[in-house]
């Protein structure tokens, strides 16, 4: 194995790790109008992610840098390509980001009804994005031989990456009421596990057309075997999620976003954008990657770093592992209806 594709393997695990983690996140914010009745109960669903939702975009962030350093001409036709979309997740990021710290410093609920719709929104978005994002790395954009966009916005919108978007959006909020039901009690996990029931189908269903369009038509047997794996995770997810097995319904939606996401990697390799004009104008890992040097020092660096990113992140979801009490049941925690971020403090 060369160094690019050591690098390559790196960045895919960076964005599964994201999607893993924050997918939840972006559920759970689904989740503020889907099961949320009023602000107690809305606090209370914030306050499954308020610890770790910051956390989890470190993922994001390693991610993209990784990219800048080891693959910069991928990065900078990627980005170029993408400039609106990302300019449009950069934005919802932040106000996603203001929206769950400032949501709690005012008990009015004026104030705090509008930011439960930005939060709402922006989980919406953001996914839908990554998920046309992703999609047009496996089917490919219109680059030429000196790897510059030729296309339009229209061609990154086109039918196969919307679709993408909208499965992106579909698995997130499954993901999310999951771990919603696995992270509360009372009535708030009764319906959570209802709606992670009710969602499983059209999860199922949209998975199946997606991820078999993908794999089939750009992706060779790996890609193929991995987008099983996702249906079959998923369709499990719901299965065990019905008896109420809300850990394992997680482990199991948690292997269908883990899977859904190393599809995309190995539908492109080696590629790592795809030219819808001609396969030699391909950007690949070998003609995109950085200098030796650059991805030696790098290896170090991630040596070192990442053992440290994992312990933190594993404590402290073991520090807040419990379970938040709806409002209203007989033993509710008492910091059920704070906001998780002022709890954190």
């Amino acid at each position: 194995m060369t160094l690019p594709d050591f690098w390559l393997i790196v960045i895919a695990l960076l964005w599964t790790g994201y999607f893993f983690l924050e997918g939840f996140d972006f559920g759970v914010g689904v989740m503020l109008k889907l099961l949320g009745r009023d602000n107690d109960e809305r606090s209370t669903l914030m306050g499954t992610i308020g610890p770790v939702w910051d956390g989890n975009e470190v993922w994001l962030i390693t991610a993209v840098g990784a990219t800048f350093a080891a693959f910069p001409e991928w990065y900078g036709a990627m980005f170029s390509a993408y400039y609106l979309p990302t300019f449009v997740i950069l934005v919802a990021l932040i106000l996603r980001g203001l929206a769950i710290e400032y949501r709690h410093k005012r008990h009015d609920d004026h104030w705090l009804r509008n930011w439960d719709h930005v939060i709402f929104w922006t989980s919406l978005v953001v996914p839908f994005l990554w998920g046309v994002l992703l999609a047009n790395l496996m089917r490919g954009l219109s680059f030429g031989p000196d790897h510059v966009f030729r296309g339009n916005l229209l061609e990154v919108f086109n039918p196969f990456a919307l679709l993408g978007g909208v499965f992106t959006v579909v698995l997130f909020t499954f993901h999310g009421a999951v771990f919603t039901a696995l992270k509360t009690s009372g009535p708030i996990r009764r319906r959570a596990n209802g709606l992670a029931t009710w969602l499983g189908l059209p999860t199922v269903v949209v998975a199946v057309a997606y991820l078999a369009w993908a794999s089939l038509a750009f992706g060779g047997t790996p890609a193929v075997v991995a987008a099983a794996i996702a249906v079959l995770a998923l369709i499990a997810a719901t299965a065990i999620n019905f008896r109420a097995r809300e850990g394992w319904a997680f482990l199991a939606s948690g292997i269908g976003v883990i899977a859904s996401t190393a599809m995309v990697f190995l539908a492109m390799f080696p590629a790592v954008m795809r030219s819808s004009l001609d396969p030699a104008f391909d950007m690949t890992v070998d003609n995109t990657a950085a200098g030796h040097y650059t991805l030696v020092i790098m290896t170090w660096i991630a040596g070192f770093a990442t053992p440290m990113v994992l312990m933190y992140q594993s404590w402290s979801y073991w520090v807040f592992r419990q379970r938040i009490a709806s409002p209203g049941t007989e033993h509710p925690s008492p910091t059920a209806h704070r906001d998780v971020s002022a709890r954190s403090r």
